[in-house]
């Protein structure tokens, strides 16, 4: 054991470097398991910072694996993380992101900057390299609230929002206003370019977040939509200067069937 590193992945690569995700045990060259995948992610800034939303869908091939699956957590308090691509080593990789982010503030006394953050996720998924070049890739999308004065104003969103984008290799990209990852991504970044507003309110670009997921869910098999009947929407976190929320499912709800009754007068939105 070595003390004093602030990283919790380097603790853990020398201590018990089996636990790190995708290091489980190599597959057999061209032999991509088939394992559920998650789809579509979205974040856009806002007034009054940035908001993250994904679907609930997991497929498996031509197969819908899970209706309900949760790919959008609070990492921090003022930070939020978005998963498409292999969603078990994407569910790992996240909790030990949350870890990282966690051993970092307790070690070093200070919470790590944004750019300090979207630089460690980048070194994690730079880790899972090996398993990405074998077809099971992960590719996130980071975003939160910039509270350094000093940041560029042009980089930050109008509430000091910031969103990060991700290659498989783990380039990392910082990118303006909205983006938008996962297989329904064109779709949705299509939505977002005609429905995006700068100035727009926290609840305004929550509902222009599951407008662009439910573009991306009409044309993209992999995206689940709103299901009305089993209650199942989006899942929605909103980062402020006072913090990251996630949304309840209720109230998420509430926005998802004003999206669903928009659509049921005029179905192209």
């Amino acid at each position: 054991m070595r003390p004093g590193s602030g990283s919790f992945t380097e603790f853990l690569a020398g201590a018990e470097p089996h636990l790190l995700p995708g290091r489980a045990g190599a597959q057999p060259a061209g032999a991509a398991p088939a394992v559920p995948h998650g789809t579509t992610i979205v974040a856009l800034t806002c007034e009054q910072g940035v908001v993250v939303a994904g679907d609930r869908r997991a497929t498996m091939g031509n197969i819908i694996a899970q209706r309900d699956i949760e790919k959008v957590f609070v990492a921090d308090s003022h930070s939020a993380i978005g998963i498409a691509g292999t969603a078990g080593l994407a569910v790992e990789m996240v909790r030990l992101f949350r870890l990282e982010l966690e051993h970092y503030e307790k070690i070093e006394g200070v919470r790590l900057s944004l750019d300090g953050k979207a630089n460690r996720l980048a070194t994690m998924i730079r880790g899972n390299l090996g398993m990405a070049m074998q077809g099971l890739a992960v590719v996130p999308l980071f975003a939160g609230v910039e509270e350094d004065p000093e940041v560029d104003p042009v980089k930050r969103g109008p509430g000091g929002g910031r969103i990060f984008s991700y290659d498989v290799a783990g380039g990392k990209y910082e990118e303006h206003d909205y983006y938008a990852v996962g297989s329904g991504s064109t779709f949705a970044r299509s939505a977002l370019k005609k429905r995006y507003n700068a100035a727009a309110d926290l609840p305004g670009a929550v509902r222009t977040a599951v407008e662009a997921l439910y573009d991306a869910a009409d044309d993209d098999s992999a995206t689940g939509g709103p299901d009305l009947t089993r209650r199942i929407f989006p899942v929605v976190v909103a980062i402020t200067a006072q913090g990251a929320v996630r949304w309840s499912d209720d109230e998420v709800g509430v926005v998802a069937e004003a999206v669903v009754a928009g659509r049921m007068v005029n179905p192209g939105g």
